[in-house]
């Protein structure tokens, strides 16, 4: 048992009959609804155990654990062509499963009942993932090679004794794989296996899975060597018990059918198959032995169902750590895309180009920089002058501010985007098609919009940043002799001030300009408030950018599905099965 699985056993804890039930099918709904969306390389193992545990705790543990004195049901199983149709039929000697060279022959299990056990197997309380099919005894059985969905055919026979059931499955190495699944549900759906295999094929790797399978469960059972040539029984039946006491079932009995015709019946002879008929009536036959073969099996079914659901606890945890690292790789992304916006915002790229160019004819650089080099003192008086003197309007400064910044803003979300996809490919594990899954990112031109917008917005924050600090009457007429709109623009390229990104003859335009702007607002603000309203327009930039760029990536968070039930849950579940099955195992049952 798993470290999971131990430490969820808590001893001290109280539980009935009621309470072991609900914990059982509290489990079984949890791997019912098994969801794990992440292709990871145990994802198909962990869904298929998952199928196969909640299968069994539904078609045999909880059964068994309501009616511990119901009917054996014997499970015959084994390799393709192995003979257990024949088998089945001879030991009844009734035609009810049909022979064929066709493989797989077995398509839709057959089980067969004793007359008076019928109630014990009509409607979903055994087998209940399977579909129930009765047929009355003696029609014609069902056509080899016939396709069937997932069901079981159910006959009375009144060849079997009371407290005995036979069920023939499909090969568990046939071609199908549908099959191959099938025959592992109904294998742990029983009290007993009764597996068959050949002389020529009972060394097969895939025999030996499902029978160590049935030693690590402590299931009882009796494996069949069939078609066993003529001075060959000793030898190959001598070997076969070797592999037995190595796998751990050296309990188990070992029936020989030697290698012969069918009687004109269509049947083995009957000396071939009455020692494992004798042994399945005695079996039958006491109610002691019918329950304690039960027990037996039922403490192992429970014991191995919680080590396999602990398996897929750690898939489910394995899930939830890839969605955690899926989104971390968004998150990433998109942090380097508002770490290169910061970075241009910071460095004066935005001073190129147009932006600069409107500046400086709002303004008048040029004359301004000759008078910060020759007159600082009379700078104020300059600068207002210089203000009132263009014709340049400070919108167009804040149209080219919009433009620049809003194309870097879209450039970068876009790169967030596509350095995000391209990263989920190469992971191989988010679940595909990432173009539905991703359907909520808005298309490019309503991205474009929204960046501009965005600009505008922060531009009117700067503005009112602006009027707040100008609101008392000193400040007001200095604002009003330079222009609300003018004294916001060259806020806003103090913002953008520094030069770092830069070269040649721009550092000293750029530069210059940005020194410019910062004595305007020093005349204007004074030092100390110019430089708080820097950092607070800062803030209220890198604010906006991070809303717009938490937008798109909260959309491939969001495209990222929770596994499911949540570890913590189906770690809850297995805490309360470890109690029911000490209840279950220790007696209580």
């Amino acid at each position: 048992m798993s470290a999971d699985a131990g430490a969820a056993q808590a001893p001290g804890r109280d539980v009935d009959g009621a309470g072991a039930e609900t914990a059982l099918r509290r489990l079984q709904g949890d791997l019912a609804a098994l969801s794990l969306p992440y292709a990871l390389p145990d994802t198909a193992a962990a869904e298929r155990t998952a199928r196969i545990v909640g299968d069994q705790l539904g078609d045999y543990v909880l059964p068994r654990v309501n009616a511990m004195d119901a009917p054996l049901l014997a499970v015959v199983g084994g390799s393709t062509g192995a003979g257990k149709s024949v088998l089945v039929s001879s030991l009844v000697r009734r035609h009810v499963a049909v022979s064929s060279a066709v493989r797989p022959t077995t398509r839709r299990p057959l089980l067969l009942h004793a007359t008076g056990d019928g109630a014990w197997f009509d409607g979903d309380r055994v087998l209940g993932s399977l579909a129930h099919v009765r047929v009355t005894e003696g029609s014609p059985p069902t056509p080899a090679g016939a396709r069937t969905p997932r069901e079981v055919e159910i006959r009375s026979c009144s060849a079997l004794p009371q407290g005995l059931a036979l069920l023939d499955a499909p090969d568990v190495d046939s071609v199908v794989s549908d099959n191959r699944e099938l025959a592992a549900t109904l294998l742990a759906a029983a009290d007993l296996w009764i597996f068959v295999t050949t002389a020529s094929r009972y060394a097969d790797a895939v025999a030996w899975a499902h029978l160590h399978a049935a030693a690590a469960r402590d299931v009882v059972t009796a494996v069949v060597l069939d078609r066993v040539p003529e001075g060959a029984a000793q030898a190959v039946s001598e070997d076969l018990r070797r592999r037995l006491q190595a796998a751990g079932l050296s309990s188990s009995p070992v029936f020989v059918i030697p290698e012969t015709a069918l009687d004109p019946d269509g049947f083995l002879p009957d000396a071939s198959v009455a020692p494992l008929r004798h042994w399945l009536g005695t079996l039958a036959a006491d109610a002691a032995v019918r329950r304690q073969v039960a027990r037996r099996t039922l403490t192992g079914a429970l014991a191995r169902a919680l080590q396999d659901a602990a398996t897929v606890l750690e898939a489910v945890r394995a899930q939830e750590t890839e969605r955690t690292r899926l989104a971390d790789t968004a998150a990433a992304c998109h942090a380097e895309a508002r770490d290169r916006i910061t970075a241009a915002t910071q460095d004066g790229s935005l001073l190129r180009g147009e932006v600069l160019a409107r500046w400086q004819e709002l303004i008048g650089t040029g004359e301004l920089l000759r008078g910060l080099q020759s007159q600082v003192s009379r700078l104020r008086d300059r600068v207002t002058a210089a203000v009132l003197g263009r014709p340049a309007p400070a919108e167009r400064v804040e149209e080219a501010i919009e433009s620049s910044l809003a194309s870097l803003l879209l450039s970068q979300v876009q790169q967030a985007r596509l350095e995000t996809e391209r990263a989920w490919r190469r992971a191989g594990s988010a679940p595909y098609p990432l173009s539905a899954a991703l359907s909520a990112l808005p298309p490019p031109t309503q991205q474009a919009r929204r960046a501009e917008q965005l600009v505008r917005d922060w531009q009117g924050d700067v503005l009112d940043l602006v009027r707040a600090e100008g609101a008392d009457k000193h400040l007001t007429a200095r604002l009003l002799s330079l222009g609300v709109n003018g004294i916001g623009v060259a806020l806003m390229v103090v913002v953008f001030a520094h030069t770092g990104g830069l070269t040649g003859v721009e550092v000293g335009i750029a530069g210059g300009t940005a020194l410019v702007a910062q004595r305007v607002l020093e005349a204007v603000f004074g030092d100390q408030a110019m430089r708080d309203l820097a950092r607070r327009s800062r803030l209220a930039l890198d604010e906006r950018v991070a809303v717009f760029l938490n937008e798109q990536q909260s959309v491939f968070t969001r495209a990222l599905p929770d596994p499911s039930p949540p570890s913590e849950q189906l770690q809850a579940r297995m805490r309360e099965t470890a109690v029911a099955v000490e209840y279950l195992t220790g007696g209580g049952a």
